[in-house]
């Protein structure tokens, strides 16, 4: 049987024909993700647009109310009477206890969790309920405080009710972020450690710690940064709308800024409106400025070690 020779030319081979279709379908996909490229960085520029356009509102409303006195007046029932100096330092006061009260218990959760408790069901247990912690709506945590802290311990609605609740609400971020951060550390360091006869508690306190506190301290202020822009569980516990003196200690009844705006939000005046924006733009200084903090000290404590 003989073959024509034409025929078998305008046939391709197997190996032919599948690395065609491999090309085509390889073709397909980069146009596919070609478009998926366009509408992410699409819905990027739509995000920052609006972004844009909101802090530019923000900042135009709240220009003519940038004035010192807006930090050194209390609140007022006349818009230019009024300032952020009590709310100011109980937003001050509230972060500050909320880091004493969280930073050292998350830490120390984290480094049992990571370096003592043996891998069990039970570890496990405590891992899968501090991860559900980290996404429980914060009206629960205020609730909580409300019933533990307010009534349960008779705090009322002082300072401290208020950091202990907040505490509640970050330490769940405070102890995934730790634990990240130590088991970033080599586990070659632990390893050395050991063999020059270097207990567990000399491994952690001297190299695991000092390796591990840049990511450790980046994710308690990012931690913070969110409880500084809370206001559903300060209001669920009680704090105040309106005080008209300084702070004097963690007892004290107290408010914070995110209340202080929305309060000043809620009142009919055009002016108090402008206030509020002027609370905004000192909320979000506050708020980068934490954030800077952050990545200073993860930039330090990276070029240290």
């Amino acid at each position: 049987m003989t073959i024509d020779a034409q025929t078998f030319a305008g046939q391709r081979s197997p190996d032919e024909a599948f690395s065609a279709a491999n090309k085509e379908q390889l073709q397909r996909r980069h146009q596919i993700g070609k478009v998926f490229e366009l509408l992410s960085i699409a819905s990027i520029m739509v995000g920052m647009l609006f972004l844009i356009v909101l802090l530019v509102d923000v900042f135009i409303d709240a220009l003519p109310w940038l004035q010192p006195q807006l930090f050194t007046e209390f609140p007022s029932r006349f818009p230019e009477r009024a300032g952020l100096r009590s709310a100011l330092q109980g937003t001050l006061w509230l972060i500050s206890l909320t880091a004493l009260f969280s930073f050292p218990i998350g830490i120390g959760a984290a480094i049992y969790l990571e370096e003592y408790a043996p891998k069990n069901w039970f570890t496990q247990f405590i891992e899968i309920n501090i991860a559900n912690l980290a996404g429980v709506p914060s009206i629960i945590y205020g609730l909580l405080g409300l019933g533990l802290f307010v009534r349960s311990f008779g705090l009322g609605r002082t300072l401290i009710a208020g950091a202990l609740t907040m505490a509640l609400l970050v330490m769940p971020v405070v102890i995934v972020a730790s634990r990240e951060a130590i088991r970033a550390v080599p586990s070659s360091i632990r390893q050395a450690a050991y063999g020059l006869g270097a207990t567990r508690w000399q491994v952690v306190w001297s190299h695991v710690l000092p390796m591990s506190l840049g990511g450790i301290l980046t994710g308690t202020i990012l931690a913070l940064s969110r409880a500084i822009g809370e206001t559903a569980p300060l209001i669920t516990i009680g704090a105040l709308t309106f005080i008209a003196f300084d702070l004097r200690g963690p007892f004290d009844i107290f408010t914070v800024l995110p209340i202080q705006i929305f309060n000043w939000v809620s009142l009919p005046q055009k002016e108090f409106h402008d206030l509020a924006a002027a609370g905004i733009v000192v909320l979000l200084v506050v708020l980068l400025s934490m954030n800077a903090l952050a990545i200073y000290l993860r930039s330090r404590f990276q070029q240290r070690w």
